[in-house]
């Protein structure tokens, strides 16, 4: 079991408030980078812009309309949405268009998967270090996305961006690209007809099956290609009406006619001749994918199968169809739970004994080759980690044929290989994350409940915690929350795993600053774990330790320290002094007495936590540094401010090095730099500081945010010491409406915000 359980998930940082002690935050979700621009080499292709398929038609009237609707925008915001059932070829005529871009030599073409927001919001990332968009470096994804759409709006470069596969048009709505200076233009497909996607200089473009004529053109030219005109004959029309004049469909009776050498009359023959009923029952066609697409796939899947290595294509496409569409690394072929699912549920041929040996590797590769060629899967690795995908018709086809007796061993050997391949921590590998994460998503979607039998698998709680660590706070809130209804659903409201999923989710919502929400869960999650565990089970401890952390966040600093002592002195007796969740337990209280104004006695816990962390921990890891910019907030708040400013110096350089700038620590960590820059009368710096990380983290968490609050308090009382006291006192005043509005009058931040709204007044005769 891997649900977070412990206060150590959060980790205890702390703000300070220029004005005094009233509006700390536990940490923040971003940071002001600083970077330096890297040669960029032009034109750019980023992402993986899909080859066009072979005879691709130019759709020429189609394109008249999308070309027109783009004439429409004149010099505003240019976006096409292409909307249309699937398999009609929308993705096509989107690389056409991004082929003709890069054709054109236009500076950056970018291919963005967009079945799952966090796909867009990885790839933009990594697109802003590409072209040094200002303020990306890497290590967050959704600051440097943000920097990207910055790059985007200004610059004087031609650009397009590809939108592909649209599904969640109010995830999407932050992200989509803009161009002030009309040099850029979107590309979007979608299946939807969702009102959100049109609007704000969007405009939707239909787009329908081939015409009668396209589609046997396609037909002529994709076998002429291959030498195979003997194929054709007089029935090619015939075909392409019965294949409903589908892209997806004709290209796999094409491919199945160049591979089985058959004619367009015996291909006829064969998908009239293909019953469905046995394999496919007529309610399964439930997303209008058609029954030409299944007919056409089961036949060129039924052909797989019996190529060599036989009896491999149906297991294997059917995994693959279980996983996102966007694509999964291929690596997951190689991982031992694979080879032995593909192993157990081979169709052994009339000459194969129930002795066959193991698939092997080897073979897992041919048939990956056959599947491609059968244009049933894309397999390219260049395309690293979405080097396998499938289209989301063939997917979703595969899955209604998938015998529902194979789910549990598919479920379990799927989420069995994603755990395989993720890297422990996986900051360092935001993309290969983003796609483990979206396969995850869809495997869960896509086998119901196979994921919990036992219980939860532990790729779920990986997931949710890997969105954590990169900050993604309401993507993991979001996440918790299914997992917290599915296994109360399933295992039970008092199941340990239960309870401990909910720890998990009440971490995500002290992450995500929702403290209210964080204490009602978290006391619910403590008390049943009393009543189930016992008070002195470890679990139980940790769990006090992380509403200790709520109690904090939420203002209630008296309860704070009440239960975290308490939680101390029985974690020191159960567990001892030196146990990692009794150091973090420390840690937090020595928190809480600062909050309280008991600097004394947290510098003296602090420092003990510190010595005793670097022993343990290691200088350099990540609670370590934590204890270090706690300590050096206690200086400020003791006066020690010239220690204060040495210490958190050297956090911040360390915190870049380990964590990266981007994390969220460090940007705890600069905004109280900015505060002891204040303290020390060193203005300019303290203003240039905290404007960068008010600015960041209103780009980033909007302005109503808690972290964002404590971060405008702090830079109102760097103006009223500059002198500016209008702009501190519209500052104020803006703070103080807000934290009233979200946190209550008679929050401790709150009451902060005023006191130093009234100190100012009073300096300027208000």
């Amino acid at each position: 079991m891997t649900a977070r359980s412990g206060g150590t998930a959060v980790g205890g940082d702390a703000s300070h408030n220029a004005f005094g002690p009233g509006s700390q935050i536990v940490d923040n979700r971003q940071t002001h980078i600083h970077h330096t621009p890297r040669e960029v080499t032009w034109p750019l292709e980023i992402g993986a812009v899909p080859s066009l398929a072979s005879a691709f038609q130019p759709r020429s009237a189609l394109r008249e309309r999308v070309d027109a609707a783009r004439a429409q925008g004149a010099s505003a915001v240019l976006t096409q949405v292409l909307s249309g059932g699937g398999g009609v070829g929308k993705s096509q005529l989107a690389a056409a268009y991004a082929t003709d871009a890069l054709q054109d030599g236009t500076d950056l073409v970018l291919w963005a998967p967009a079945v799952e927001v966090q796909q867009v919001v990885t790839l933009f990332a990594q697109a802003a270090v590409i072209v040094a968009a200002p303020g990306a470096t890497g290590d967050d994804p959704e600051q440097d996305a943000r920097a990207l759409l910055s790059w985007l709006a200004t610059t004087d470069r031609r650009w397009l961006v590809v939108l592909d596969d649209i599904t969640d048009p109010t995830g999407m709505g932050p992200w989509w690209p803009a161009s002030r200076t009309g040099t850029g233009w979107v590309l979007a497909t979608t299946r939807l007809h969702d009102a959100t996607l049109t609007g704000s200089g969007r405009r939707r473009v239909r787009v329908d099956v081939y015409t009668p004529d396209e589609a046997a053109a396609y037909l002529r030219t994709r076998l002429a290609e291959d030498d195979a005109g003997h194929l054709l004959d007089d029935t090619v029309d015939d075909l392409a009406a019965a294949l409903g004049h589908l892209p997806l469909a004709l290209g796999h009776a094409a491919a199945y006619m160049l591979n089985q050498d058959l004619t367009s009359e015996q291909y006829l023959a064969l998908f009239h001749n293909r019953r469905l009923e046995h394999v496919l029952p007529e309610t399964a066609d439930a997303e209008g994918y058609g029954r030409q697409i299944a007919t056409t796939l089961l036949l060129s899947l039924d052909a797989a199968q019996l190529t060599e290595p036989v009896g491999l294509a149906h297991p294997a496409l059917q995994l693959a169809a279980h996983l996102d569409p966007a694509g999964h690394p291929h690596a997951l072929w190689r991982t031992p739970a694979v080879l032995a699912h593909l192993t157990e549920h081979r169709a052994l041929g009339p000459d194969l004994d129930e002795g066959a040996p193991d698939v092997t590797v080897e073979e897992v590769e041919a048939v990956l080759r056959v599947l491609h060629r059968y244009a049933l899967i894309n397999s390219d690795r260049r395309h690293e980690p979405r080097a396998v995908r499938v289209h989301a018709l063939t997917a979703r086809a595969t899955r209604e044929a998938t015998p529902t007796g194979t789910l549990p061993s598919l479920a379990q050997a799927a989420a069995d290989a994603l755990l395989h391949l993720w890297p422990d921590p996986d900051l360092a590998h935001p993309t290969l994350a983003a796609a483990l994460r979206s396969n995850t998503d869809s495997l869960h979607l896509h086998t119901g409940n196979h994921l919990w039998h036992p219980n939860g698998h532990r790729v779920l709680y990986r997931t949710g915690n890997s969105l954590l660590d990169a900050g993604f706070a309401s993507a993991a809130v979001a996440h918790w929350e299914t997992l917290s209804a599915l296994s109360q659903q399933i295992l039970g409201p008092e199941d340990t795993e239960t309870l401990a999923i909910r720890n998990s989710l009440g971490t995500a919502y002290v992450q995500a600053a929702r403290s209210a929400e964080a204490v009602t869960l978290l006391e619910a999650v403590v008390a049943g774990r009393k009543h189930i565990l016992g008070p002195d089970c470890p679990d139980t401890l940790t769990s006090r330790n992380t509403l200790g952390l709520a109690y904090w966040q939420a203002g209630r600093t008296n309860d704070a320290v009440t239960l975290q002592e308490a939680v101390l002195a029985d974690q020191e007796r159960i567990l001892g002094s030196q146990n990692a969740e009794s150091l973090a337990t420390r840690n937090n209280l020595a928190h809480s007495y600062w909050q309280a104004g008991r600097t004394n006695d947290a510098i003296i816990l602090q420092e003990a936590v510190l010595a005793d962390q670097e022993r343990i921990l290691g200088t350099e890891h990540r609670h370590t540094l934590t204890a270090r910019n706690n300590l050096a907030n206690s200086y400020w708040q003791a006066g020690r401010t010239n220690e204060a400013i040495t210490l958190l110096e050297a956090v911040i350089a360390d915190r870049e090095r380990v964590l990266g700038t981007g994390h969220p620590d460090t940007l705890t960590a600069r905004d109280n730099l900015g505060t002891a820059y204040w303290q020390a009368g060193r203005t300019n710096e303290a203003i240039t500081l905290q404007e960068a990380v008010v600015y960041d983290l209103e780009r980033i968490l909007g302005r109503e945010h808690a972290h964002t609050l404590t971060a405008r308090n702090n830079l109102a009382a760097t103006y009223w010491q500059a002198g500016r006291t209008s702009d501190a006192v519209t500052l104020l005043e803006a703070v103080v409406t807000d934290r009233e509005r979200i946190l209550g009058p008679n929050h401790p931040a709150t009451l902060g915000a005023r006191d130093n709204l009234a100190v100012v007044y009073r300096e300027v005769g208000s």
